[in-house]
């Protein structure tokens, strides 16, 4: 006991450097994973608390906040792609014990971010009111969600800077820092949010456009955060002016394997905008219902997501330590844990779905919607959880391609018409989104699982 007690404080302050490609591989999970983890965690707090105090403002309200995070699912989309290929070439040079080439593939890989971060940052900022109209949104919508849609958009920036640099963080085996960073981030976030929503003392009533300030304030302070530990001297990782020199052929490869990444997450992201737009053909409490659901759905399945992380940093340094078996024997484990934790939460949201989601709205429409959304959905949990970290698998083997198929094939071959043919063709009405959802996570988890096992990415080069 005083082992694994003392195993678990270690993971949570960082203080201990690990070689993860030897010792006991449970240990080695359990100190990239806890802190991923808990990472995870106050990201999915956040995303509850943020739509938990939107909601006190009307079912429109909350419609812009599902809507505008359809709209980001491309900046989500192509930051997540950069990380993947961050976190790939930095765990890989790590375990090859090669901490130079590390530092150069993290300091190329967050110039490529800030220069896409950019365009993105422009085209968002001007045109973000018209991107509402597009999405099917009501004039109403659009009236009260021009601003945060602007800010969300234009102040991307932040969020490539989060997701890479925390990417390098974890490809490094420092997944304490990256986790005090997001604690940073959301819990000025938590507190901010309702100050500039409903104007707390000298700060201005802004509504529904004081939750997107205050989420890009807290999320520039973690940047902040980040870089003041890249350059600290005792960072396993610190960019210094010599690894920002041009390197063409680490940019090719940076630009390779997080483009397949960037198609891989917005195919999948992306998927969501469809189901959005067919569930604005019901409404916005139909929409605000399913937001509703998908951010406690979040709750969830985030800290699943930490877990697949630490599988993902695992492939990588044991594969550039040339141990394709413990790569293989991590992700394994994961997999075991991460469908009994999730298997367990899907029990109690399909039990407890109603009071669950009245805490976030008394209306009854909303809350019917919710309630049936959540509990659909989390009928899939157990899956859930194999398709996040055998996915997660090939990303952390640098094989970025492979998951992109897969989503391909889940999403949008299968998802999406399924929920247009159920909740049309069928007249479901939105229940044959939500259940669409369950069925493409669940095929997902199957068809990953049997590419995982015929072994291909153990042999990937990056």
């Amino acid at each position: 006991m005083a082992t694994a007690w003392q195993t678990f404080k270690q993971a949570l302050s960082g203080s201990e450097r690990v070689d993860h490609t030897s010792g006991v591989l449970g240990r080695s999970l359990v100190l990239l994973a806890v802190p991923m983890v808990m990472e995870m965690a106050m990201e999915s707090l956040f995303a509850v608390s943020d739509v938990f105090w939107v909601s006190r403002l009307g079912s429109d309200a909350v419609a812009v906040v599902g809507i505008t995070e359809s709209l980001m699912t491309v900046v989500y989309a192509l930051a997540m792609g950069l990380a993947m290929a961050a976190a790939a070439l930095v765990s890989r040079r790590i375990g090859e014990k090669d901490p130079e080439g590390a530092a150069r593939a993290a300091a190329h890989a967050m110039a490529l971010g800030v220069g896409v971060a950019l365009v993105l940052g422009v085209l968002g900022a001007t045109l973000g009111d018209r991107m509402l109209g597009l999405m099917g949104a009501s004039d109403q919508v659009v009236a009260q969600g021009g601003s945060f849609v602007r800010i969300m958009l234009g102040g991307n920036l932040v969020i490539f800077m989060l997701f890479l640099i925390n990417a390098v963080f974890r490809g490094a085996g420092d997944a304490a820092i990256a986790m005090r960073t997001l604690w940073l981030a959301n819990i000025l976030n938590i507190v901010l949010g309702p100050c500039f929503i409903f104007g707390v003392g000298p700060l201005p009533e802004m509504g529904v456009t004081g939750a997107a300030v205050a989420t890009t304030i807290g999320r520039s302070v973690g940047v902040i955060y980040q870089l003041v530990a890249l350059s600290r001297a005792q960072s396993r990782i610190r960019i210094q002016r010599q690894h920002l020199r041009f390197d063409g052929g680490l940019l090719a490869s940076l630009a390779r394997i997080g483009g397949n990444g960037a198609a891989q997450a917005l195919i999948s992201t992306a998927s969501w905008v469809a189901l959005t737009r067919i569930l604005t053909g019901f409404g916005s409490k139909a929409v605000a219902g399913y937001t509703i659901g998908i951010r406690i759905v979040l709750f969830a399945i985030l800290p699943a997501w930490g877990l697949s992380n630490a599988a993902a940093t695992l492939v990588g340094q044991n594969l550039g330590a040339q141990q394709p078996e413990r790569a293989e024997s991590a992700v394994r484990l994961a997999a075991r844990i991460g469908f009994m934790f999730l298997g367990a939460v899907g029990v109690i949201f399909v039990v407890l779905a109603g009071p669950i989601v009245g805490l976030f709205s008394d209306d009854p429409e909303t809350l019917r919607h919710g309630t049936r959304a959540l509990r659909f959905i989390a009928l899939g949990f157990p899956l859930y959880a194999w398709a996040m970290i055998y996915t997660a698998a090939f990303n952390g083997a640098g094989d970025t391609w492979t998951p992109t198929l897969i989503n391909l094939l889940c999403f949008w071959l299968c998802e999406i018409p399924l929920a247009w043919a159920l909740s049309h063709g069928a007249g479901w009405g939105p229940d044959g989104v939500f259940v669409s959802v369950t069925f493409a996570f669940s095929l997902m988890a199957v068809v990953a699982y049997a590419w995982f096992r015929r072994g291909g990415w153990k042999w990937k080069a990056v």
